[in-house]
């Protein structure tokens, strides 16, 4: 294992440190729906309330919303980090860091209950995965021509 990690770029590790911060955003959300699920009374199965489960359904399905995006992001967030990350770690770890914080904004303004309050600093999110995928495909070129 240790001759994998001696291939590794030393600035690698910042790779590693924002996927651990995108962790903590991700549990910041997970406690969120939590404490929503039980403010506004919509137990697990439950995926969203409706105007029978709670007159607050929509604050409760914005935050379940919010977080649910996230969730479906996170995957090629991460593919896109780690492999992005092996050429070009600084570059990958500037733009994870700042999809990690336009995701807590994403999350937190969507939380206010109005679904257009994720898109001010939020919707940076995109531009940032859209980053990790130029670097990516700069990365997959350079293999083919060497």
């Amino acid at each position: 294992m240790a001759g994998i990690v001696d291939l590794l770029p030393k600035e690698y590790g910042y790779i590693i440190l924002t996927l651990v911060a995108y962790y903590f955003v991700n549990f910041y959300m997970q406690i969120q729906v939590g404490k929503a699920r039980k403010k506004y009374k919509v137990f697990y199965p439950k995926l969203y309330a409706t105007e029978a489960d709670t007159k607050d359904y929509q604050i409760f399905n914005c935050i379940q919303r919010g977080h649910q995006n996230s969730l479906e992001n996170v995957g090629i967030f991460f593919v896109l980090m780690v492999v992005g990350g092996l050429k070009h770690p600084v570059i990958c770890a500037g733009l994870g860091l700042g999809y990690t914080v336009a995701r807590f904004f994403y999350f937190t303004g969507y939380s206010s209950g109005d679904p257009k309050g994720r898109l001010p600093i939020g919707g940076f999110n995109g531009l940032a995965l859209l980053g990790l995928a130029i670097v990516n495909i700069w990365f997959g070129v350079s293999l083919l021509k060497a």
